[in-house]
């Protein structure tokens, strides 16, 4: 099936999607994963709306305003971050409180809908969407608390979790691929800029239109490229210090099995760094190396070990 090439989704909402002409592409998506029509009446600025090239972050958020009541969060982020949990937390704590005016009665306080797109594996599980709600039960009972009459009518609900905040994660690089239904075809667009022709989710054609890269300006598509890049130079970054500090913490592991006198077993080193049949392998690398006349310099760059454990081996 043909596919058409679209611009980043990040680049999208930092450039595009504030636009109030182009307010259905973000409508579209919003509705497919809520499962009801949102109409969205503004999108606010914030710091993560940065169009400036030298803006290096790579968090993404906007703040939408869907009626009077709700709002809606989409942020996006694309390198990991252990305390992600309390950040989704404080931005929906931050938005309720800013758009509660002094002295106004609780019952003001406006629902939030905080949706995460991340492409880090946040948390662990087997799913690529979930869905955050705020249930009471019962200790005893076993059942489910709800509004009372009277609340019922106040809020047209009998749920509390609907006067609640809740938070979507959509784990980007957890998806398949497979396109099974039409918020599977938005999830598809996140994760590869690309739109199937035969993909009919709703603001999918809107997408279509304004999001396609061969439309944009040259300076646009400057921008757009510069952006992917510094992406992937920070992923290329992420990736060269967590190869560093692993095999640092393994260098500094076997080098206290070594001032332990233990410079063939490495029991304690070996813990921290190479497991014991990989330690042996690296060993018997190293010494074919040596025995071929490469430099020390060399064995240590293709086995792992270090100069002082070759150095040992050598004296041996």
């Amino acid at each position: 099936m043909k596919t058409r090439n679209m611009v980043s989704f990040d680049w999208a909402m930092k450039r595009l999607l504030r636009n109030k002409a182009n307010f259905e592409v973000l409508e579209g998506f919003l509705s497919e994963l809520l499962h009801r029509k949102i109409m969205i009446k503004s999108i606010s600025e914030s710091e993560g709306n940065k169009s400036d090239k030298t803006n290096k972050s790579n968090r993404v958020d906007i703040l939408v305003e869907a009626d009077d009541r709700e709002l809606v969060i989409v942020e996006l982020q694309f390198y990991g971050q252990d305390d992600y949990f309390q950040r989704m937390l404080y931005g929906v704590s931050k938005s309720i409180a800013e758009h509660l005016q002094q002295g106004a009665p609780y019952s003001n306080v406006r629902k939030v809908y905080s949706v995460n797109i991340v492409y880090f594996d946040l948390g662990e599980g087997d799913d690529y969407v979930y869905h955050g709600t705020t249930v009471f039960v019962g200790l005893h009972t076993n059942s489910e608390l709800h509004l009372n009459a009277k609340q019922q009518m106040l809020y047209r609900t009998a749920c509390i979790g609907d006067l609640h905040p809740e938070y979507y994660i959509i784990k980007v690089g957890k998806f398949n691929d497979m396109a099974k239904n039409t918020l599977d075809e938005w999830i598809y667009y996140l994760k590869n800029n690309q739109i199937r022709d035969d993909f009919t989710a709703q603001g999918i054609d809107k997408a279509r239109k304004v999001l396609a890269y061969e439309k944009l300006t040259e300076e646009e598509k400057r921008e757009h490229d510069l952006l992917v890049e510094e992406n992937r130079n920070r992923e290329s970054e992420i990736l060269t210090a967590y190869t560093d500090g692993e095999f640092k913490g393994r260098e500094k592991g076997e080098a206290i099995g070594l001032e332990k006198g233990e410079a063939i077993g490495l029991e304690k080193g070996e813990a921290i760094g190479l497991e014991k049949g990989e330690y042996n392998k690296a060993v018997t690398i190293a010494l074919k190396m040596f025995s071929d006349g490469v430099s020390n310099e060399n064995i240590c760059k293709y086995t792992g070990l270090s100069i002082h454990q070759i150095e040992k081996l050598i004296q041996k």
